[in-house]
């Protein structure tokens, strides 16, 4: 199936939301593209800076595989790149198929965040990409979710996305990145103040920690677009260390990466019904 855009799967989600999925290595693409076919959803696929780093800093590679194992898909597959904060890596995504980006502004300042955050919307909407910025600060960074002042304030979030003209805004509402257990609570009420003071759609990071019932009140008080990556890492690590415990002399990769990718797989399209996406 071709690529689609993360604006046309949000503009799909009206009564729910779209699910983005993390990707480090090809198995992870093929994870996340077999677990959409499985529930029978969309989903998008995302890069991160992170992710180029480990990668050598060259988006080429990662880019192109993520996109051939999308494009390979039966499901409608997106690709993003997330959490920017590189202005030489934000010029890249248009290159390689990307058509949507997250530009991470949020450890400046507010005003130098707005500066910088505004002076990248103009550039990708100058070339048709999709923008998501954010505001507040995620746990799992600097700054617990928890500590008073961190969540994202809405009248500061409405006057950021006006001076900014972004597509989408990640907000800080007790969630965090990098849990290995689903036992956050969320501020739902918050959530819905988001909602109604801002007028784009809302973005919650660090939704592996989230329990799904959790992430469905979340979706329903306003969230339109849900990360998850550190549940992928959870279960490709957990795959292979069973494995190898099983199979000690084990040496072919392809051994223990086929139950890994499996995993994976399984984990998506388990977030994936959870939150119940629109079907394709």
């Amino acid at each position: 199936m071709p690529l689609v855009r993360t604006s046309e799967l949000m503009s799909g989600a009206s009564d729910g939301a779209v699910l983005a999925f993390n990707v480090i290595t090809v198995e992870h693409a093929e994870a996340i593209a077999a677990g959409a076919e499985s529930a029978g959803a969309g989903a998008v696929l995302q890069v991160s800076e992170n992710a180029v780093r480990f990668h050598g800093g060259d988006l080429a590679p990662i880019a192109a595989a993520t996109a051939a194992v999308a494009r390979a898909s039966r499901a409608p597959l997106a690709l993003h790149l997330d959490h920017v904060e590189s202005a030489d890596l934000l010029r890249a995504c248009a290159a390689h198929g990307f058509g949507s980006v997250m530009f991470d502004a949020s450890k400046l300042p507010y005003a130098k965040n707005v500066k910088a955050t505004a002076e990248a919307a103009r550039w990708a909407h100058a070339r048709g990409i999709w923008i998501e910025a954010e505001i507040g600060r995620v746990g799992g960074k600097p700054g617990d979710a928890h500590t008073p002042g961190v969540r994202t304030d809405p009248a500061e979030a409405a006057a950021y996305v006006a001076d900014t003209g972004v597509d989408a805004l990640a907000v800080a509402v007790g969630s965090s990145h990098a849990m290995t257990e689903r036992t956050a609570t969320l501020d739902h009420t918050l959530i819905a103040a988001l909602r109604a003071a801002v007028p784009v759609p809302l973005v919650l990071h660090g939704s592996s920690g989230v329990p799904d019932a959790e992430l469905r009140r979340a979706v329903a008080a306003g969230m339109k677009k849900i990360n998850v990556g550190t549940a992928l890492n959870a279960a490709f690590t957990g795959a292979v260390r069973a494995f190898l415990q099983a199979h000690p002399q084990t040496v072919d990769p392809r051994a223990y990466l086929a139950p890994a990718r499996e995993a994976m797989a399984e984990t998506v399209a388990g977030f994936l019904r959870a939150v119940r996406p629109r079907p394709w």
